[in-house]
């Protein structure tokens, strides 16, 4: 039985293209970037021209890219490293209800040092209205950080119009861009932010690399300390074959993204009309129009989600639930309880990402294969007979 995966929103399989470009510095061109002799300086070399490419393809200075270990690591570094630099001007953040755990969890912990954050509410298709943004600037905000796209719905945030309220006010603006960086246009100057979050994993990149875009010019206190790597922002020896690596998923993206947006459309729009045809009572979370090219969430109602990716991966399907952020956790997730969703339907969500190695026949496969498991799911299920 072949296996089909679509759950890139999770990872990516690394592009055969990007394996090659990194084994040389696995092995032969091995040295540090810190060392001034020529194996130093040949990785150093290939890492600045990495640096280059990533600048370039988001519309950024390449001394305004700091690599990082992992888009996780960027949220937490841009948003404590901010509010730190910040705090003599004030101690007020502005975030959304639906970011990512890294963006949510740091702001708690910001909390816990006599920070005070407001979280935003979403409108049902999991929006960020600007207008709320407006509203709760108070003459001590000192940061608002809001997501490109949902990692769970796909949804993109209207990031330029909440970038151009944060200007007005001379406040710094932070977007977590993991899931849109090398799948959907982004350029740092029309979306008016001064520090932007992305991993090398969600675009056929390497796992244990990042990087964050921080606007020249803007005040930051380093969150790791050490070496002087990185202008002194990010003490560590460089992942140098993960940062090549990098450098290559987004040459790729670069070529291909036009076409990939067109073709993962395509996919998507029909794998969501068909579903929400083929199985009753079932719905499309997130935007219908603005979302992501390749995000496709729909919850199922009298069908556990759990039971649902399960029947599903002995099919030889891979997806991903939404009833859960993380496999020890029995609560739905933040992102659908946000937009109004119960916790039953919540908890019956499934999340479909396609990616570069998706193809048509694959979606047909799922297509054909979902409804009877549906079906069977809610004929054993109390959930189906209440229904």
């Amino acid at each position: 039985m072949s296996r089909i995966y679509l759950d890139h929103a999770a990872t990516t399989p690394v592009a055969p293209e990007v394996v090659e470009a990194m084994l040389p510095y696995l092995s032969g061109a091995f040295g540090n970037t810190s060392s001034i002799h020529s194996f130093g300086q040949e990785a150093r070399g290939a890492v600045e021209k990495a640096r280059e490419h990533i600048a370039s393809f988001i519309g950024a200075r390449p001394e305004e890219i700091v690599f990082t270990g992992s888009g996780t690591e960027s949220d937490n570094f841009v948003i404590k490293g901010a509010a730190h630099a910040l705090k003599d001007k004030g101690n007020h953040i502005i975030t959304s209800a639906v970011e990512h755990h890294a963006v949510l969890e740091t702001c708690r912990f910001l909390e816990e040092q006599n920070f005070r954050v407001t979280y935003l509410p979403v409108d049902e298709y999991g929006l960020v209205d600007p207008n709320d943004v407006e509203k709760a600037v108070t003459d001590k905000t000192i940061l608002i950080s809001v997501m490109h796209a949902n990692n769970e719905i796909g949804t993109i945030e209207p990031i330029a119009e909440i970038g151009a309220i944060a200007r007005s006010r001379g406040i710094y603006f932070h977007t977590d861009a993991v899931q849109t960086f090398g799948h959907i246009p982004v350029d740092v100057g029309e979306m008016n932010v001064d520090f932007l979050s992305a991993s090398a994993h969600k675009l056929c990149g390497p796992k244990g690399v990042g990087m964050a875009y921080i606007r020249r010019g803007t005040r930051m206190t380093p969150l790791l300390h050490g070496g002087d790597q990185e202008k002194r922002l990010r003490a560590s020896t460089l992942n140098v074959p993960g940062i090549i690596g990098f450098g290559r998923a987004v040459e790729i993206a670069k070529s291909e993204m036009d076409s990939e947006m067109q073709r993962l459309t395509s996919l998507r729009d029909r794998l969501i009309s068909t579903l929400l045809s083929s199985i009753g009572n079932s719905r499309l979370n997130g935007h219908p129009v603005k979302r992501l090219p390749n995000n496709a969430n729909i919850s199922i109602a009298f069908a556990e989600g759990e039971g649902m990716l399960l029947s599903l991966d002995m099919e030889g399907i891979a997806v991903s639930t939404g009833s859960a952020c993380t496999s020890s956790s029995l609560e739905p997730s933040h992102v659908l309880t946000a937009i109004g969703l119960s916790h039953e339907l919540a908890h019956g969500s499934l999340r479909f990402t396609l990616g570069r190695t998706t193809t048509s026949a694959e979606i047909d496969r799922l297509i054909e294969v979902l409804p009877g498991i549906v079906e069977r799911l809610r004929d054993t299920s109390p959930l189906g007979r209440k229904g």
